[in-house]
This record gives structure tokens, C-alpha cells and sequence, in this order.
């Protein structure tokens, strides 16, 4: 977990304490923390007088990585990419051939660091933002504890509507712990979502890919000599569909949400005949029953947007929600923001 307490700076009248949280593939030092010009996000809401804690995941950034730092519980489809090798692997089965974390044991983890910041900080409750799947893990948990969580703010959220309830049989489910990506691997997808001149910067590419190195010693030391590679977990997921966003009605009432998109997000929006991999946005603003409710997409801007140039209008954008729980003084509605920050209703 990393922290910055803005809250000396006296812009508020109280303590108000943020939890942020990573998606799938990135840690929250390269996600949110990017020490690069103004592209931090926690550091944003920090100077706006928020106590900002981001946190990652088992299996993510600097937390424990339980069997994944043996090479051979890298996904065996992927063992190629581990060259030079390192000492002592030879390519084959792994020796842990499970999945590493699943729905239960995530929520597990946030409900931890909930805990925590309400008993160390003093606050009543918290408010959340997610970015991509952390919404797997931060809105059933808000679904469930409403008196923990001020607000829901999501970023680029993956939602399956008709994906499970269930949680799979056996646990853990059968697999490997371990998945990788290389540089040029991962800078193809997310420069495949860009279209509009200036919308990334050149430097990005070497920027986050040092980020994403610093949160991973081990990951670090594998593949390309100099240039490493990023680990990522890999975890079995249930229970955040159209049933779990409705449930209660807990979502748009007891926990007011905004939701937040790029017009060049080809992750969000999927079409897939399988339910677990058919994700939608719009989905998600229908399946929620209360009327507390806002959903805002972002001109220019991919799934990564939070390294593009809406970076500062998503920091801005953040930031009136915590304070206000509004956009454009409305409680509901969806609407369109341009690369000025400018918000209109949608169309």
C-alpha cells in the first residue's frame, strides 16, 4: 500500500480518505503514482486535501507474489518469452498448476486495507476509485459493506452482464499463477486504442515501462537483459454481472457512482459470444437501480487514458465528484467531455 496524505494542506474541512486500486496488468506506481510531469493521479488528489491510498493487489506490484517467482509457474504458452533464461528453468508444466487469487481472496485484501484506513484514520467511510478490473473487486465489495464506501468512482470498468454468480468448482481453480508480457507486447495494446494527434506521449512507452520494472524485482531480472518483464497474476473471477450491480438497490443510492470511459476504449466494450469476455459500460449504468448515477466518456482517450492527454481532466473530474458527488450539478445522466474538460449532455 502507498500513501499520500494531503490532508495538511488544509483544503477541507475534514479527513477524507481515497482507496484507489489497479486493473488487471498494471501496479499502482506506474497506474497512479507515475512520477512524470503531472500524471500522477494520487498526487492530484493529494494537493486537493485527500488522504490518497493506493493499494495492490496479492500477486501485484509490491505485494506478496506467492509461486510466481519460480519461472516455471509462468503460463506454458508464454515460457518462450523467458530468454535468456534464468538459472536453472527448463520449459515445461508448471510445478503449481493453479490459478493464484480469485473474487473471494481479493475482496479479502481491499476489505483489509478498509479496515485499516477507517481504524488508523478515524474516517466513517471510504471512497473508492478503480480503474479497469479492479471493478470485480470494488463493486461487488461496495454491494456488500455500503457502510465502508462513500462513493464508487470507475474508470474504464469491465463488466460482464451475464457473467457468473458462481464461484467455480474446485478452488483454487486449475492452471498456473503467472502470467508475462514483454515491452513491445504491451506498448501494441495500448497504442492500438489511439487516434487523435497528441493523445500519448513518446516518452510514455520508457516511462511506464520503468514504473512497472520498480514494482517488480524478480520480473525485472527475466527476458530481454536490461529490459524485463512484467508479471501479472492470474485469478479466477465471479459474481459482478447485472444482478450483483442492481442488488438492493445498493449501488446509485447507499453508494453514489460515476463511471468514466474513453470514446477509443476497445476493452470495455466488447463483443464476445462468451459472457464472461462480453464487457459493456452502458450495461453497467442500466444495471444499476438507484437513481444516483453518472456516466461521463472522455473524447481522445483509450483505456489507458490515465497516460494520455485527458489525464488532467480525469484528475479534475475526480475531484469534483469526491467533493461534489456531481457532474455538471446533476446526480444522473450521461453525458460527453471534450479535451478542453468541457461536459455536455450525450447526445
Amino acid at each position: 500500500m502507498r500513501e499520500r496524505d494531503g490532508t495538511s494542506l488544509g483544503h477541507l474541512d475534514e479527513r477524507t480518505a481515497v482507496l484507489m486500486l489497479h486493473g488487471r496488468s498494471v501496479p499502482v506506481l506506474a497506474g497512479f503514482d507515475l512520477d512524470f510531469k503531472s500524471y500522477s493521479w494520487a498526487d492530484a488528489l493529494a494537493r486537493a486535501g485527500y488522504d490518497v491510498f493506493m493499494m495492490d493487489l496479492q500477486g501485484s506490484g509490491l505485494s506478496p507474489r506467492p509461486k510466481m517467482d519460480d519461472p516455471r509457474n509462468v503460463n506454458p504458452a508464454q515460457q518462450s518469452l523467458l530468454k535468456p533464461r534464468p538459472p536453472g528453468f527448463t520449459p515445461g508444466l508448471p510445478n503449481y498448476r493453479f490459478q493464484l487469487t480469485n473474487s473471494i481472496s481479493d475482496r479479502d485484501d481491499l476489505n483489509a486495507v478498509v479496515e485499516w484506513i477507517i481504524r488508523e484514520r478515524g474516517v466513517k467511510k471510504v471512497a473508492f476509485i478503480g480503474w479497469s478490473a479492479a471493478a470485480f473487486t470494488m463493486g461487488p465489495y461496495a454491494v456488500k459493506n455500503p457502510g465502508k464506501v462513500s462513493s464508487l468512482f470507475l474508470l474504464a470498468p469491465i463488466f460482464p452482464p451475464e457473467g457468473t454468480s458462481k464461484a467455480p468448482d474446485p478452488l483454487p481453480q486449475p492452471g498456473f499463477p503467472t502470467f508475462v508480457s514483454t515491452k513491445e507486447g504491451t506498448w501494441k495494446g495500448w497504442g492500438s486504442e489511439v487516434h487523435c494527434e497528441g493523445q500519448r506521449e513518446d516518452e510514455m512507452r520508457d516511462k511506464l515501462w520503468d514504473a512497472i520494472m520498480k514494482s517488480d524485482p524478480v520480473g525485472s531480472t527475466w527476458g530481454p537483459v536490461g529490459e524485463g518483464l512484467n508479471r501479472i497474476r492470474n485469478f479466477a473471477r465471479w459474481g459482478w454481472n447485472k444482478t450483483t450491480a442492481g442488488q438492493g438497490g445498493v449501488l446509485g443510492e447507499r453508494v453514489p457512482v460515476l463511471i468514466a470511459y474513453g470514446e477509443y476504449d476497445r476493452q470495455v466494450n466488447t463483443s464476445s459470444e462468451d459472457p464472461e469476455f462480453n464487457f459493456s459500460v452502458a450495461a453497467l449504468y442500466n444495471a444499476i437501480a438507484g437513481d444516483h448515477k453518472l456516466m461521463v466518456k472522455l473524447a481522445c482517450a483509450g483505456h489507458s487514458l490515465v497516460w494520455e492527454m485527458q489525464h488532467k481532466n480525469v484528475h479534475n473530474l475526480s475531484k469534483h465528484w469526491l467533493k461534489h458527488l456531481k457532474v455538471d450539478g446533476k446526480t444522473q445522466g450521461i453525458f460527453d467531455m471534450n479535451t478542453n474538460g468541457d461536459i455536455s449532455p450525450a447526445p
